[in-house]
């Protein structure tokens, strides 16, 4: 069984829905149970996945090495589809991730409200930008990886009810709010998110 360092809410979600769309057996652990979860990740960030004697962290390296393991078609075994795959999974984690990333740290590090609000915009257009790429991306196709939900698409779906706390507005396109709507009605996202929820629910009561 895998054992995986959570925050709820955070990016880890997209990893426990590729961990049931896997059928594997996973163990939460909230993080903000722990006194000192920088013992388990110095940088201090979810996800972290516990499997056997390894410590996997960065959450499109798991990601990866997930897919790779249980050989799911997620992650075509070679040539171009299998690159495509890598290729969306990086622009998910280390292009879209860090966009939304500026708005949580303009909220916690600028605290003049009107400064606040310019600097939260400006960071909103460039992820209306990135949104854009996606929606050409689905211009022929249903989700980033064909007929099906793919490993982006997932990790995609999680980060873009990031933005609903901020006073920005963030344009989504048809196809992608339909890609994104798939992906959220999946009966392993949903679980996900009940999950965390019990879990967050257990956590209050101790």
């Amino acid at each position: 069984m895998y054992t995986l360092y959570y925050l709820q809410g955070a990016c880890s979600i997209a990893t426990q829905v590729v961990l049931r769309e896997l059928d594997q057996a996973v163990n939460l652990i909230d993080i903000k149970q722990l006194e000192n979860f920088k013992e388990v990740n110095p940088i201090g960030a979810v996800p972290v996945l516990i499997d056997g004697n390894n410590t996997l962290r960065e959450g499109g390296a798991i990601m990866l090495y997930l897919l790779d393991k249980h050989s799911s078609p997620m992650l075509p075994s070679e040539g171009i589809t299998r690159q495509k795959a890598i290729q969306d999974i990086m622009f998910a984690n280390a292009t879209m991730h860090p966009a939304y990333g500026r708005l949580f740290f303009i909220d916690a590090n600028i605290s003049d409200e009107v400064s606040k609000n310019i600097a939260l915009k400006s960071a909103a257009k460039i992820i209306d930008d990135l949104w854009k790429v996606v929606e050409s991306e689905l211009a022929t196709k249903s989700f980033l990886g064909g007929n099906n939900p793919s490993a982006a698409d997932i990790m995609l779906a999680v980060y873009s009810t990031w933005g609903d706390k901020y006073p920005v507005d963030i344009t989504f396109g048809e196809k992608t709010k339909a890609m994104l709507d798939a992906v959220k009605k999946m009966p392993s996202f949903h679980k996900t998110i009940e999950a965390e929820q019990v879990e967050s629910i257990k956590s209050v009561k101790r």
